[in-house]
C-alpha cells in the first residue's frame, strides 16, 4: 500500500479541486469482490475511486438485487452518509480497484480550504438524486420492455461504425437487476430483439444496430 496518493499520478483531466482531496487520502487496493460499504452501516468516510470499478446496489432479504449504478475512475461514494446517518446502499468491487478514503475531518478541512468544493458535492447529490427520482418513475409507470430499452440506450456510449455500443459487459442477470426485473423476462426480450436485428453480440460487448423499439 502506498503512504501517499501523488496528484501527479491521476488523470489530468479530474478538476484540480478533486486531485487535491485525492492527495489528502488514505490510498487503499482493493481486490475484485471486496465490499466496500455495507448499506444501513454507519460510516463517515468518501471513497474516491482512483482506478477499478465499483458497484452499488441494494438486497433484499431473498436475495434480490437491483443495482444503482457502476462507478469507475473519478467517481466517489459514500458522501450520502456524511450527515451521520446509515449508508443508502452498498459498494462491492467489480474487479481490482484503488481508491482514496477520506475521512470526513479530512473532508471539512479540504472544504474549508476549497469552499467551492462544497457545491461539487451538492450538485454530485443533486445529480444521483435525479437519478433515484428517474428510475422510481421508470418502475411505477414504464413496463419491463420500456425499462430494458431505457437501460439500453443509457448504456450505450461507445460507437462501433455506425453502432452503438455498451462498454461494460452485462450479463442477462445484471440487466435484470438494473431494471428490476426477471432474468427469465430479460434474456426473453433480449432474445427477441435479436431476432429482430435489434442487438447483437460482437467481441462480448452488446451492439445495438438500430434504434429500439418504443414498445414490444
Amino acid at each position: 500500500m502506498d503512504s501517499a496518493v501523488s496528484a501527479t499520478q491521476l488523470d489530468p483531466i479530474w478538476p484540480d479541486n478533486l486531485r487535491t482531496l485525492v492527495s489528502r487520502g488514505e490510498p487503499r487496493r482493493y481486490r475484485k469482490g471486496t465490499m466496500l460499504i455495507h448499506e444501513g452501516d454507519i460510516g463517515d468516510t468518501l471513497f474516491i475511486v482512483m482506478s477499478g470499478s465499483v458497484k452499488a446496489f441494494s438486497t433484499n432479504e431473498r436475495g434480490r438485487e437491483i443495482i444503482y449504478g457502476i462507478y469507475g475512475a473519478g467517481e466517489y461514494l459514500g458522501e450520502m452518509s456524511l450527515d451521520g446517518g446509515p449508508r443508502s446502499a452498498s459498494v462491492i468491487t467489480l474487479e481490482a480497484t484503488v481508491c482514496s478514503v477520506i475521512t470526513r475531518k479530512t473532508l471539512r478541512e479540504h472544504i474549508a480550504a476549497n469552499p467551492e468544493f462544497a457545491f461539487e458535492l451538492l450538485n454530485r447529490v443533486i445529480r444521483r438524486a435525479r437519478i433515484a427520482t428517474d428510475n422510481a418513475r421508470s418502475l411505477a409507470l414504464l413496463d419491463v420492455y420500456g425499462r430494458l430499452a431505457k437501460a439500453l440506450n443509457t448504456l450505450a456510449t461507445a460507437m462501433v461504425g455506425d453502432k452503438r455500443a455498451i462498454p461494460q459487459r452485462l450479463t442477462h442477470q445484471e440487466l435484470a437487476n438494473r431494471v428490476g426485473a426477471s432474468r427469465e423476462m430479460i434474456s426473453k426480450l433480449m432474445k427477441d430483439l435479436e431476432r429482430g436485428g435489434y442487438v447483437a453480440t460482437e467481441g462480448g460487448r452488446l451492439l445495438l444496430l438500430r434504434s429500439l423499439p418504443t414498445g414490444w
